[in-house]
């Protein structure tokens, strides 16, 4: 990813998230979002991903639904944005770039990691459109 097309990224992640309710920010707000172009090799590893440009987000932490006082002090929640894996979703068949589609799929995932940070499982998600 060229300097220009992260910064442009960027710019259409800022303009998704100042469109989505008050609530969500609320929820960004507890749960960090953390905005990197691709998975580490350790993560594709773990997940059994094979092309980096094929994940678009990760959730990691303890869903909500299944905390207890017995996972005090483990690491913070954190959702993880893939530049790499949204952009590739937004790009046609002749290599390019759709904005709006660009800007849909930031937003569905931002909301599906939130929606694993909730409990909700691949096919809770996908019923759901996310």
């Amino acid at each position: 990813m060229t300097p220009a097309e992260r910064r442009f990224f960027d710019d259409q992640l800022e303009t998704v998230l100042q469109a989505l309710p008050q609530r969500v920010h609320d929820l960004i707000e507890e749960v960090p979002l953390l905005v990197e172009d691709y998975p580490s090799a350790r993560v594709m590893r773990e997940l059994g991903v094979r092309q980096r440009h094929h994940l678009c987000g990760l959730y990691t932490g303890i869903p909500l639904t299944r905390r207890s006082i017995d996972h005090s002090g483990v690491p913070s929640d954190v959702i993880h944005v893939f530049r790499e894996g949204v952009w590739q979703l937004a790009v046609d068949r002749h290599g390019k770039l759709d904005e709006a589609e660009l800007r849909r799929q930031i937003r569905i995932t931002i909301l599906h990691e939130l929606g694993h940070h909730h409990g909700l499982d691949e096919d809770d998600l996908e019923q759901l459109g996310y």
